[in-house]
């Protein structure tokens, strides 16, 4: 990597970035599907290629019933419980408040349901703000979730990047004027992500800190640094490490 991406600001996706929430989502579709739509495999795997989106446009583009939504929810709050933190996510996010970044989430969930799940886990306080697809005009791919997030912050979008692990949020990111960065550690399509040629790579947690130029990162960082896309990568090289 040639130097450090010096960026004040961070915006988070939720899903698969910041929380382990795929076992919820699951259950919560198949409940959903079961109720509005009846007997069959639920469709999963396509919804898990949209995630990202607001989940009213994903059942649009699936060409599923909008009333899927309203258990789909209700579900997704009575699971809440069973949704974690990935590994190294929290003293991340401490380590960037304490070195005074502005942190926000720009997420594909309604805001309400983004903030409630980080408030269960601890961590809503270490964001100065949490913006869902419901709050805005137009959801991801559109840039509306991470300009809304700027403009709360204070920021320009030179001092700015985004961290997702959806197609959609590399469209976001990059519509806004934003770096746009590429989580790999959830279960994402790697392949698709690296395809819309994010602007770097992270592969854990940790490597934002060195991304940013956290020089006492301390002993929880990789030995590797974390990539900066050039034309030079492959994806395959860029899925490889472990």
């Amino acid at each position: 990597m040639a130097g450090c991406a010096h960026r004040q600001t961070v915006i988070f996706d939720l899903d698969g970035v910041l929380v382990d929430s795929f076992g919820v989502m699951r259950q919560a579709f198949t409940i959903a599907y079961a109720e509005v739509v009846g007997p069959g495999e639920p469709p999963f795997e396509e919804y898990n290629r949209h995630l990202g989106r607001y989940f009213p446009d994903i059942m649009r583009i699936m060409n599923l019933p909008l009333a899927m939504e309203e258990p789909f929810v209700r579900e997704s709050y009575r699971l809440a419980h069973e949704v974690v933190l990935f590994d190294g996510v929290e003293e991340m996010l401490r380590r960037l408040r304490a070195r005074g970044h502005g942190l926000a989430v720009a997420t594909g969930k309604s805001g309400p349901r983004a903030r409630h799940l980080l408030g269960e886990l601890g961590v809503l306080s270490l964001f100065d703000h949490v913006i869902g697809s419901d709050e805005i005009p137009r959801p991801k791919p559109a840039p509306d979730i991470v300009l809304r997030a700027l403009d709360l912050l204070g920021a320009a979008p030179d001092d700015a990047m985004m961290l997702g692990d959806a197609v959609a949020d590399i469209d976001s990111a990059r519509a806004a004027g934003v770096m746009a960065v590429a989580a790999l550690w959830g279960e994402t399509d790697g392949v698709e992500l690296l395809a819309a040629r994010p602007d770097a790579v992270l592969h854990r947690p940790a490597e934002l800190l060195a991304l940013l130029g956290d020089a006492g990162a301390g002993g929880d960082l990789p030995a590797e640094p974390p990539t900066m896309v050039t034309a030079a990568h492959g994806v395959g090289s860029l899925l490889a490490r472990d």
